[in-house]
C-alpha cells in the first residue's frame, strides 16, 4: 500500500484543530441539553452564553496544555490526561460564570456536557493515531516479528515498533520463560510461550524476524536462545547490552545482528582494576604490532587505564595510522600522548633507539607472523620475525630496564607441528631465558584463536557467503579453541599485572568449537540455509592439526592464579643452541630449516609443568 500523504503545515493544522474543537464543544453542550431535557428549548440565552464561555475557556486551556502542538498520531495516555484537565477546567469555569450571572449552576447539564466533551475530543484526537496506524506510513508489507523477552526492554521495543511505522518490523508476539505472563497481552501483543516454543511459534505465526530483547542475559542463556532461533528461517537480531543502554551509548531500538561471538557461551572476565592501574596508569606503555588485531585491541584496553604515553609500534604504516586516529578520536579528551613508531623488529639498533627514547615501563609484544600455511612456505620469515624480532625487543627492553615485558604467544607452541608454532615456542624459551638474569619481568601469554582477527576463519566464511558459497572447511572433525579479541586482550593485560618473571601464562579458552558447526552458524546468521550456501572440504593444510592443544595432560593444575589464567614455572633453556640456530639458519633450504625448527621446538626442551602460584 502506498503512503497516504496527509501532511499539514502548522498553521493549517492549528486552524483545523480550532475549528473542529469549536464544533465539538458546541455539539457537546447542545447534545447534552437535549439528553437532559429533550422538551426544553436549547437556544435559550443561558444555554447560548454558557456555550460561549465554555468555548472560549476550552481554547484557553487547550493552548495552556499545548493540545494544539501535540502530534496526535503518536497520542498516548499522557495526552489523554491533558485533554481531561483542559476540559474539566473549562467546565469549572463555565460553572463559575453561571453562578456569577444567574446565581445558579446547571449541574446536570454541565456533568453530561463534561462527559460528552471528553468523549468527543478524545475520539477526535485518537482517531489521528487510528488513521495513521491504518493508512499512513505503511509502505510495503512489514516484517512479522517475534520479540524474545516480555520484560521492560521487550515492552520498550514493542512500543517503539508500534509507534513508528517507518520501522519495517511489526511485533506479533512475545516469548518469555515466565509462565505467569503466558496467555497475557502486553500492548495488545500476546505472550505465546517460552524459549522452548520459539521454533513452533515462529512457524505458526509465519515469523520473518526475531528480536532478542533481554539485555541482562548471560552468555549461556543467550547461547541457548540463539540456538533455538537458528532452528527457524527468521533473521535474528539482538538489542544492545545493558551497560550500553545504561550509559546512553545506544537506544533500545538499535538492534544488531547476532554474531558468532554470542555463541561462545563464555562469561566476561572481571579485571583486577587496582593491580592493572598500579602498573599502567600514568606510565609509558609500548605495544609492538599495534596495528594488528590483538595489538590494536590491547591499545584500546590500555588507553582506558590512562597511561601517560602509549607508543604504537608496527611495520605497516596504514594500520598504525588507523589505530592512532581511532585512539585520538576516542581518547582525545584525555591527557594520553599517543606516539607512533614505524619499525622493523629485526633491526636491533632501531629497537634500542625506541627503548632509549621513551623508556617504557611496560611492553606488550604482539607483533608476529601468525598465518600457519604461509609460514610453512616461508620458514625463514617466521624465524626472523617471531624469534629474532622477539629477541631484539626483549634485549632492548632488558638493556633499558623496562619494568614488565609481556609476549603474546599461541596454543600452536604446544607440541608444535607447524613452523609458526615452533617459532612461537622458541620465542617463549627466549623470554624464559631473559627472565633468569634480567631485572625486567619477562612473561609469555598463550591462547588460541581469536574471533574476528585477520587470520580468523570468520572473515573468510563471511566473504565466501557474500560470493554465494560454498564455505570451505579443511576437515569435518577440525576443532579449535576460540575467544573474542577484547577478552583475549583483557586477559593479556591482567597477566602482565600478575607477572613475577619467567612465567608462561595460559589462558583458559573454554570448550573447543568444531569448525564445521562454526561454519553452519555463520551461514545461518547471514540469513541463508546450509543447503543454499553449501560446505566444501579442502583437506588439512601443511602444519595444521585436527585438535589444537592448550595444555598437555600432565600440565594442568586444578587451581588458577586468576580466573581463566593458569601459570607455568620457568625451565632451563640452552640459549647457546638458539644462538647457533639463528646464526646458521640462512645456510639451510626451506625444507631443512622447517625440520630443524620443529625438531628444536619439540625435542630439545620440554614444556614446563604448570602449577598454581596463587599462594
Amino acid at each position: 500500500m502506498e503512503r497516504v500523504n496527509l501532511t499539514l503545515t502548522y498553521r493549517q493544522r492549528l486552524a483545523f484543530l480550532i475549528l473542529s474543537d469549536s464544533l465539538i464543544v458546541l455539539g457537546a453542550i447542545f447534545f447534552s441539553r437535549f439528553l437532559v431535557s429533550a422538551t426544553l428549548n436549547v437556544f435559550t440565552f443561558p444555554i447560548i452564553s454558557s456555550s460561549v464561555v465554555l468555548l472560549l475557556s476550552h481554547h484557553g486551556f487547550a493552548f495552556h496544555y499545548k493540545l494544539y502542538k501535540k502530534a496526535w498520531e503518536y497520542a498516548s495516555f499522557g495526552e489523554l490526561l491533558n485533554i481531561t484537565k483542559a476540559i474539566t477546567l473549562s467546565i469549572i469555569t463555565a460553572a463559575f460564570i453561571q453562578q456569577i450571572i444567574y446565581y445558579d449552576v446547571y449541574f446536570r447539564l454541565l456533568a453530561v456536557t463534561w462527559m460528552m466533551h471528553i468523549l468527543f475530543i478524545g475520539c477526535s484526537r485518537l482517531s489521528w493515531r487510528l488513521l495513521r496506524d491504518t493508512y499512513i506510513g505503511q509502505q510495503g508489507v512489514r516484517k512479522r516479528t517475534l520479540i524474545i523477552g516480555a520484560g521492560a526492554a521487550g515492552t520498550m521495543v514493542a512500543r517503539q515498533l508500534l509507534g513508528n511505522l517507518d520501522k519495517e518490523l511489526m511485533p506479533l508476539a512475545f516469548i518469555d520463560d515466565n509462565a505467569k505472563k503466558h496467555h497475557l497481552d502486553i500492548l495488545g501483543i500476546p505472550v505465546v510461550g517460552g524459549v522452548a516454543s520459539i521454533e513452533n511459534k515462529a512457524r505458526e505465526l509465519s515469523i520473518d524476524h526475531i528480536v532478542i530483547a533481554i539485555p541482562s542475559l548471560n552468555k549461556n542463556q543467550l547461547k541457548k536462545i540463539i540456538h533455538e532461533c537458528a532452528k527457524t528461517t527468521a533473521k535474528t537480531q539482538i538489542i544492545p547490552m545493558l551497560e550500553d543502554l545504561a550509559t546512553g551509548k545506544v537506544s533500545v531500538s538499535q538492534f544488531r545482528d547476532v554474531q558468532v561471538e554470542d555463541l561462545l557461551g563464555r562469561e566476561p572476565v572481571e579485571l583486577d582494576i587496582e593491580s592493572i592501574s598500579d602498573y599502567v596508569t600514568g606510565r609509558v606503555v609500548l605495544v609492538t604490532g599495534a596495528g594488528g588485531s590483538i595489538g590494536s585491541e590491547v591499545c584500546r584496553q590500555i588507553a582506558r587505564f590512562h597511561p601517560s604515553k602509549l607508543i604504537l609500534l608496527g611495520h605497516g604504516e596504514n594500520s598504525i595510522y588507523s589505530i592512532e586516529m581511532e585512539l585520538k578520536e576516542t581518547f582525545g579528551h584525555t591527557e594520553i600522548e599517543f606516539i607512533t613508531e614505524i619499525a622493523e623488529l629485526q633491526d636491533l639498533d632501531k629497537m634500542m633507539s625506541v627503548m632509549n627514547t621513551y623508556h617504557p615501563h611496560v611492553v606488550y609484544h604482539a607483533a608476529a607472523h601468525k598465518h600457519v600455511p604461509l609460514m610453512e612456505r616461508n620458514p625463514e620469515e617466521a624465524l626472523k620475525n617471531n624469534i629474532i624480532g622477539t629477541w631484539n625487543a626483549a634485549r632492548a627492553a632488558s638493556h633499558h630496564r623496562v619494568g614488565t615485558f609481556v609476549m603474546i604467544s599461541s596454543d600452536k607452541a604446544v607440541n608444535p607441528t607447524s613452523v609458526m608454532g615452533a617459532t612461537k615456542r622458541i620465542a617463549e624459551m627466549i623470554i624464559q631465558h631473559m627472565a633468569c638474569y634480567s631485572s625486567t619481568r619477562f612473561v609469555a601469554v598463550r591462547f588460541g584463536n581469536v574471533l574476528g582477527s585477520r587470520g580468523s576463519v570468520i572473515p573468510l566464511f563471511k566473504k565466501q557467503i557474500e560470493q554465494g558459497g560454498p564455505v570451505t572447511v579443511t576437515h569435518p572433525d577440525m576443532v579449535r579453541y576460540f575467544m573474542t579479541i577484547p577478552e583475549a586482550s583483557r586477559l593479556v593485560i591482567q597477566a602482565g599485572a600478575l607477572a613475577q618473571g619467567g612465567e608462561i601464562f595460559v589462558l583458559d579458552m573454554g570448550e573447543p568449537v568444531k569448525i564445521m558447526e562454526l561454519a553452519k552458524n555463520v551461514i545461518r546468521m547471514s540469513g541463508y540455509t546450509v543447503e543454499e550456501i553449501g560446505i566444501r572440504y579442502t583437506g588439512i593444510r601443511p602444519g595444521e592439526k585436527l585438535f589444537e592443544e592448550l595444555l598437555s595432560a600432565d600440565e594442568v593444575y586444578e587451581k588458577q592464579v586468576y580466573p581463566k589464567i593458569y601459570v607455568g614455572r620457568s625451565s632451563e633453556v640452552q640459549i647457546g643452541e638458539i644462538e647457533n640456530l639463528l646464526a646458521t639458519y640462512h645456510t639451510h633450504t626451506k625444507a631443512e630449516l622447517r625440520e630443524r625448527l620443529l625438531d628444536f621446538a619439540n625435542n630439545r626442551i620440554a614444556f614446563p609443568t604448570l602449577l598454581s602460584v596463587s599462594g
